[in-house]
């Protein structure tokens, strides 16, 4: 791998006001030389003169945040970063490269999830270029690969996660949005590495069902929201019934045989889990008519 090594290249400012005086003199030089019918002088006065203007083709101004990759022939010369009007063999190639932050968002791809169902999903990644030997010598178009990659990434994760889950244990695309973006930026991270680029964050940023499950599948998930939900409920009411007869054993307040013991529980439960309120009925005789 070609690895990024800095050319300090010379200050353009002195090099530049240099070359305009010489070729200035050069040029004040040859006229007067072809007044004074002197070809040879002439003729040396304008190849001083040529010479200014072939150097000053060294010249090149380098932005901030920016980098300039020299090449000699095809043989990596070394990358100028510091700003400024800068001066360089003439020969050398010269690729500017940004090393800006950048954004990019992923097109809307469909991919199924973990558990097989088609959704939509999109991402936006924040990156810049920080090897530009990398980003150039290493990869075809820098660009490019981070799009392809990027795409790649996105769809690897999105086969590992299922879209939505009632368990919070289990990890899920719409439920645990920090840990997943993290997965995916050092997924996208790892791929991106050979072109000199850094992920500096990586988030989703569209996430849908595809449009032919969408309906079926939001049934599926208020019918599994209902479900967890009646877990909780029926949970919280055995423990809050098997308090009640706990506290009532302990305290003494009644005694009650089992088949008295199971009504009560039916009732509480009633009470408990119904999902309307109920009608209380009084009884005036004893709790055994």
């Amino acid at each position: 791998m070609i690895r990024e090594r800095e050319n300090t290249a010379l200050p353009g400012l002195p090099v530049a006001i240099g070359l305009i005086t010489t070729a200035i003199v050069s040029a004040y030089a040859l006229v007067q030389a072809a007044r004074a019918d002197a070809p040879g002088t002439a003729a040396m006065w304008g190849g001083v003169f040529l010479l200014a203007v072939f150097f000053m083709t060294g010249l090149f101004v380098v932005n901030p945040n920016e980098g300039k990759v020299l090449q000699f022939f095809g043989r990596y010369a070394g990358t100028v970063k510091q700003a400024g009007l800068r001066w360089a063999n003439p020969l050398y190639t010269k690729k500017r490269i940004s090393q800006r932050i950048r954004n990019f968002e992923s097109a809307h791809l469909k991919v199924n999830d973990n558990e097989g169902n088609p959704i939509e999903i999109a991402a936006v990644v924040v990156w810049r270029v920080v090897d530009t030997a990398e980003a150039v010598f290493e990869v075809d178009d820098y660009n490019n690969y981070v799009k392809v990659q990027t795409e790649a990434a996105l769809r690897n994760l999105a086969t590992r996660y299922t879209y939505d889950t009632h368990d919070e244990a289990q990890m899920s695309l719409r439920g645990h949005t920090v840990a997943v973006a993290e997965h995916l930026k050092n997924e996208i991270q790892d791929r991106l590495t050979r072109a000199g680029v850094e992920v500096m964050e990586a988030r989703i940023s569209h996430l849908a069902y595809a449009q032919e499950i969408a309906h079926a599948m939001l049934q599926r998930q208020q019918a599994g929201a209902i479900i967890a939900a009646r877990q909780r409920i029926v949970e919280g009411a055995v423990g809050m019934v098997e308090m009640a007869l706990e506290m009532l054993s302990r305290r003494d307040i009644v005694t009650l045989d089992n088949e008295r013991k199971a009504a009560m529980v039916s009732n509480l439960l009633v009470v408990l889990c119904g999902d309307k309120s109920t009608q209380p009925v009084i009884n005036t005789g004893t709790i055994y008519q």
